[in-house]
């Protein structure tokens, strides 16, 4: 639960429920200022957030599906209509390869299906191409930044298909590749081709090798970059100054990258919480934080 201060300078209060549902583990329900929204996106139009967590330390190295979601909510706090895009999509390709596993060539209805999968497919693409172009522009003016440079490259998923051109011609496009690989995706038993199988590529500037073969050091401090650029871009795109959660993140770091950390943070302007189980990894920060204590559930 938490009190925001809006636009007009009027607090609201934000509240967040998790509880079960029947059928599909879990539901989590938003409401603001006593209402309960329809969607949760909706908590997007009020709050943005850009988190690090030690979870995502082996972002690089991991299958390229974590790459997708760590691209996705990036694009989700710029875009928020991006999640509900990637839900239809996922609802439509699911359906089309059941038609296919169960042989059931209907022209009219796979004809429906593609064309929708064509269009939300081209809208996931195209958002993470614009969110990768803008990052690259928020690396870039990270000058003199205590952490390396990322080069990014994304991979779209569409195989020797560029993205270029009027998104209506696109479309067709696409559509026309998924007719013409229903053979191939029935006997794969899966969509072979679209943003599902997407991936971003990073690589270490300095050292131009691929961030999976930097050291572990190396990767922490690409992630962190990569993650500051981010929160720049939030800002910068959507007007609102995103809430920065950064968990164990100091413990990662030698003291000259911490106090560079503190001082751009500070320089952010944002909202950052740190989390950490060693005061002293924080002594840098001086009067500019407010330290809490968690102490068997209960803040200090």
């Amino acid at each position: 639960r938490a009190r925001l201060q809006g636009e007009d300078g009027e607090p609201m209060d934000l509240l967040t429920l998790v509880r079960p549902d029947e059928g599909s583990g879990a539901a989590r329900l938003v409401r603001i200022d006593g209402t309960q929204t329809r969607t949760a996106d909706e908590l997007l139009d009020h709050l943005r957030v850009v988190w690090l967590t030690p979870a995502m330390d082996g972002l690089f190295t991991g299958p390229a599906g974590e790459r997708r979601r760590f691209l996705d909510r990036m694009v989700l706090t710029v875009d928020p209509g991006h999640g509900r895009r990637s839900l239809d999509y996922e609802k439509a390709m699911r359906g089309r390869n059941r038609l296919l596993s169960e042989d059931r060539m209907d022209e009219a209805w796979l004809t429906g299906i593609e064309a929708q999968m064509a269009e939300l497919g081209l809208a996931l693409a195209l958002a993470r191409a614009d969110l990768v172009a803008r990052l690259r522009a928020s690396i870039e003016t990270q000058g003199g930044s205590p952490f390396p440079v990322a080069d990014l490259t994304l991979h779209s998923g569409f195989e020797d298909f560029a993205l270029e051109g009027p998104a209506v011609d696109l479309e067709d496009a696409v559509a026309r590749r998924l007719r013409t690989r229903r053979p191939l995706d029935r006997a794969a038993g899966r969509t072979t081709e679209g943003p599902h199988r997407g991936d971003l590529d990073v690589r270490h500037r300095e050292k131009a090798m691929p961030a999976a073969l930097s050291s572990t050091g190396e990767q922490k401090a690409l992630l962190i970059g990569l993650v500051l650029a981010h929160a720049r871009l939030v800002e910068v795109a959507s007007g609102m100054a995103p809430v920065l959660l950064l968990d164990e993140i100091a413990a990662h770091l030698d003291p000259g990258r911490r106090a560079a950390l503190f001082d751009i943070l500070d320089t952010l302007g944002v909202q950052s919480f740190l989390t950490g189980t060693d005061a002293a990894l924080f002594e840098a920060l001086g009067a500019r934080a407010q330290m809490l204590t968690v102490r068997h559930g209960a803040i200090a």
